[in-house]
């Protein structure tokens, strides 16, 4: 029950903190920032930090995949689905397995966009917002499983020396 508990907790301050600072600097396309910071955000609390600094690696590699294809080409279908195939073979090579799906999410954000709008503009944006999102969801994390607030205060006994 306090697994779900917590994990509900860094959601919900994940989602407020993004709203708050999407607001603040009047930012509207924060969606992507805050569907990348609920991707980093685990509700296992053991590794915790590790598994969220796995998939802010793995988002990195999704976000760059999008870019990299949208340099190579232009058209939507085929650049979306390279950057998949680049985003698995990536996460392959790096170790990365488990979050790939994560680096999914981040590489068809970062390739698709809608019309009417410079696709480089929109692009740019987006990986801005997915890697700020990241940053955001590891921060969260860090706050709710870091060993140095996490830990119980010490307990001085009785017998212990001054």
């Amino acid at each position: 029950m306090k697994r779900l508990i917590v994990y509900a907790a860094k959601c919900v301050t994940t989602i407020l903190i993004a709203f708050l600072l999407a607001q603040l600097l009047h930012y509207n396309d924060y969606i992507w920032c805050l569907i990348s910071a609920i991707l980093v955000l685990s509700p296992d609390g053991k590794d915790a930090l590790t598994l969220a600094m796995a998939r802010l690696k793995a988002n990195f590699i999704g976000a760059g995949a999008g870019l990299i294809m949208l340099l190579l080409h232009p058209m939507t279908v085929i650049m979306v689905a390279g950057a998949a195939a680049i985003t698995v073979v990536t996460c392959y090579f790096a170790k990365l397995e488990n979050p790939t799906r994560s680096a999914l999410a981040a590489s068809i954000i970062v390739t698709l966009h809608e019309s009417g709008k410079h696709i480089w503009d929109v692009a740019l944006e987006r990986v801005a917002s997915v890697l700020a999102g990241c940053l955001l969801g590891l921060l969260i994390t860090y706050v709710f499983h870091s060993p140095f607030i996490t830990r119980p205060a010490e307990v001085v006994s009785e017998h212990s020396e001054p």
